[in-house]
């Protein structure tokens, strides 16, 4: 009955493999080219944006932060 419902695919376990090899293979390569461009975007965007000095403003108020309340820290 179950056979009924459903048309039996029968294709080669090569064809199978490879077709899901090529996937991957296409897959891994559209990940690593829209990941690079969306690095060298970000990486043109920040040529142009002044960001160093706030982010090491940031992180001198939370280290100092953090070495008022935990003075142990500091050997």
């Amino acid at each position: 009955m179950a056979e009924d419902k459903h048309e039996h695919v029968v294709r080669p376990r090569k064809h199978i493999f490879l077709n899901n090899f090529l996937g991957g293979l296409a897959w891994g390569l559209g990940v690593t080219v829209g990941l690079s461009v969306i690095f060298v975007a970000l990486a043109i965007l920040g040529k142009y944006v002044d960001l160093v000095p706030v982010v090491g403003d940031f992180v001198a108020k939370v280290i100092n932060f953090i070495l008022q309340n935990e003075p142990q820290l500091v050997r």
